[in-house]
Order: C-alpha cells, then sequence, then structure tokens
C-alpha cells in the first residue's frame, strides 16, 4: 500500500464507520463538572495530568476529579475504562503525547470520547504534531483540536510540570467548555 497511513496502535477497526465525526456537546462552563483525567504511563503524564485536576477545581470550580491510568500508553484506553469514564465524568483531560506512539494514542483516546458524547481535550507534546495530525485523519477526524507543549515532557522537574500545566490551563478550559476553540487543527502553547 503506497502512501497507506498505518494505525500505531494497531486498532483501526473503532473508526467511526464512515460518519462524519462531531465533537461532543460543551458545557456552559466547569463549575460542578465531573472531571477525569486519563493517564497514560508516560514520565511526568500523571504529575501533569494531576495539577490540571487540581487547578480545574480551584480556579474553574470543578465539582470532583477522578484520575484512571491507563497501562499501555501506545494503545487507546481499554474498553472498561472508557466505559468508567463516559459514565462518571462530565469531560476529560487525556495525554501527555510525548512520543509518536503515545501521542496517536492520546488523540485516538480524545476522538473516542468525543464518540461517546464526552468533550475531551488532549495533549501533546509540539515534536509530534505530524503523529497526531495522521491519526486524526485516519480516526475520521482531520483536524481534530488537541493542545502542545514543548518537547519533551519527560525530563522536566515538578516545577516545570506545574508551570506548563498552568501555562495550558485557559487553553484545556476552553475545549472543554462552550465558548471556547473547539474544533480544527493544532493550538500550539
Amino acid at each position: 500500500m503506497p502512501n497507506a497511513i498505518l494505525d500505531p496502535t494497531g486498532q483501526a477497526d473503532r473508526t467511526s464507520g464512515g460518519s462524519a465525526f462531531t465533537l461532543a456537546p460543551r458545557r456552559a462552563g466547569l463549575r460542578g463538572a465531573r472531571v477525569g483525567l486519563l493517564i497514560n504511563t508516560k514520565r511526568n503524564a500523571d504529575f501533569f495530568l494531576e495539577e490540571v485536576g487540581r487547578l480545574l477545581e480551584e480556579e474553574q470550580g470543578a465539582g470532583s476529579v477522578m484520575a484512571r491510568t491507563k497501562l499501555a500508553f501506545a494503545q487507546p484506553v481499554p474498553a472498561d475504562m472508557l466505559k468508567e469514564l463516559t459514565t462518571e465524568c462530565d469531560v476529560v483531560v487525556t495525554g501527555v503525547g510525548d512520543c509518536g506512539s503515545c501521542s496517536a494514542s492520546a488523540v485516538t483516546d480524545g476522538i473516542m470520547l468525543e464518540s461517546k458524547g464526552i468533550p475531551a481535550a488532549v495533549i501533546c507534546s509540539d515534536a509530534f504534531g505530524a503523529s497526531a495530525d495522521a491519526i486524526a485523519a485516519l480516526r475520521g477526524a482531520p483536524g481534530y483540536h488537541y493542545l502542545t507543549t514543548p518537547h519533551p515532557v519527560a525530563v522536566l522537574t515538578p516545577g516545570e510540570v506545574r508551570d506548563r500545566a498552568r501555562q495550558l490551563l485557559p487553553d484545556i478550559v476552553s475545549l472543554l467548555a462552550a465558548g471556547g476553540e473547539a474544533a480544527g487543527g493544532e493550538a500550539a502553547a
């Protein structure tokens, strides 16, 4: 297959079946929202997302934060965890895509959550935008909007991770709530 895009997650059968991709409806704001954090096992992803969760509670009035860690960063969220996130959360923040396969997986997770009616904010490092864009197109969501942070994330100190979370917070809120930039291309932070 010349010029074919291969799904690095090996899950090409999870595409939307040809129907046009649409984003989940956005909440008016995050006050009282049940926030899910979908953490992969990449270094600093847990600390980064936990800081985002803390900031969403303190500054946006989120009602609760539930963190779940998928064990295979290069695979989409397992079905049981996806079901839990879609029944227990109003919005989900996922990442940090800090390599090609985990970026593709994070975008896949975001698209899967959106298709189940849950607004998602996906975070990838900027070095892997091509992987993230390619998987979005493969999944039937070309131009899917995700956030980027400078590469790499894994080597950051705790203070630098907190700073990155703080810097991305307005964009994360914008992706999750109505009135924000919710579709079309990537945003660099």
